[in-house]
């Protein structure tokens, strides 16, 4: 028996030394349950009470140098694979990295956000309200009754006879006047629509911020120092605003507003197309049949309201020249910005 487990050691370290042996197959073949090893120690009941220990401790020392065997040549396989795979997955550290591509604010968000930035320093809220409204709070509330000249200019997506997507953001302000007691002092930035056809400085779809303010002893004077300030903030301290008669609905008297040319400083220039001014936004006085309409006193509260497109404002700032640009995703364009 002792011949048979040198005969076993040897055999095993034998195929342990072969380059492309199994190293599971020769753990089962030799020291499995069914394994040689375990074979010849079955046969142990065989042997005289004196042979015993002795078969037992060969036994033992040839199952500890089969799987110190066993134990180095799996160790040193995991190494040769490491090697292997360094050597084949190598890093050259001196080729430039590849950098990842980090998004940014589109021109019109940048923009909208530094606008809401102003008005809030000044002490006003963001208010906000649905881009689906009705008929009442888009055109009637506003002093616009049906068959108003007015809407032809304003004319936009009806879904109904009485829903329609808004062509302004004003209903906002009907609807926080209806809720909300003065003091007022809120801006409704958001989208609107209208049936326009896209061209270079027309699209169904576009942006508006408008303001209301409305308290006791509100006048003419506080709007122009509201909007001299945000030009200001936004535009350069040395920015100037001109107020040109018009008329709107839903303001009395109402005005178009001008900022100098940020540009030429007034001179004139490609920008402001030889003018010193440019046209940024219209304002005025609330007309009292809105105050009433949203159960408001004119008799004792007063206000002021203005709307400016957020496009064109971008346009103005950064120069650019065609409303088509914000919406085509052009790389080429937005990463300059």
């Amino acid at each position: 028996m002792k011949e048979k487990l040198q005969q076993i050691k040897q055999a095993a370290l034998a195929e342990l030394q072969a380059p492309d042996c199994d190293t599971e197959a020769l753990r089962v073949k030799y020291l499995g349950k069914k394994g040689e090893l375990t074979a010849v120690l079955r046969g142990m009941g065989a042997l005289t009470p004196e042979e015993r220990p002795v078969v037992g401790q060969m036994a033992n020392d040839v199952r500890a140098e089969i799987e110190a065997a066993l134990a180095e040549r799996v160790a040193a396989a995991k190494e040769q694979a490491l090697i292997d795979r360094l050597a084949r997955e190598k890093l050259d550290v001196t080729m430039p990295a590849k950098c990842d591509r980090v998004g940014h604010q589109h021109p019109l968000t940048r923009a909208q956000r530094e606008m809401e930035e102003i008005f809030i320093g000044m002490g006003f809220e963001i208010a906000e309200g649905p881009e689906v409204e009705y008929d009442y709070y888009n055109f009637q509330a506003l002093n616009i009754p049906e068959n108003h000249p007015a809407r032809d200019t304003q004319d936009t997506f009806y879904i109904t006879d009485n829903i329609l997507l808004r062509s302004q953001t004003s209903p906002v302000q009907v609807r926080v006047m209806e809720k909300q007691s003065p003091p007022i002092r809120v801006i409704s930035p958001g989208r609107v629509y209208r049936s326009d056809a896209l061209d270079a400085t027309h699209s169904p779809l576009f942006h508006q911020m408008e303001g209301l303010v409305v308290d006791k002893g509100i006048t003419m004077s506080d709007l122009k120092g509201t909007l001299e300030t945000f030009a200001r903030k936004m535009f350069g301290e040395k920015t100037e605003i001109r107020f040109r008669p018009h008329h709107f609905p839903f303001t009395e008297p109402s005005a178009e507003v001008d900022v100098s040319c940020f540009v030429c400083g007034g001179k004139g220039c490609r920008v402001c197309k030889g003018e010193g001014w440019i046209e940024i936004l219209g304002a005025g006085m609330v007309h009292p049949f809105v105050l009433s309409n949203c159960g408001i006193d004119p008799e004792v509260y007063s206000g002021f309201a203005f709307g400016m497109g957020l496009e064109r404002v971008t346009m103005t700032r950064y120069g650019i020249d065609d409303i088509r640009l914000f919406y085509e995703n052009d790389e080429r364009f937005l990463k300059q910005f």
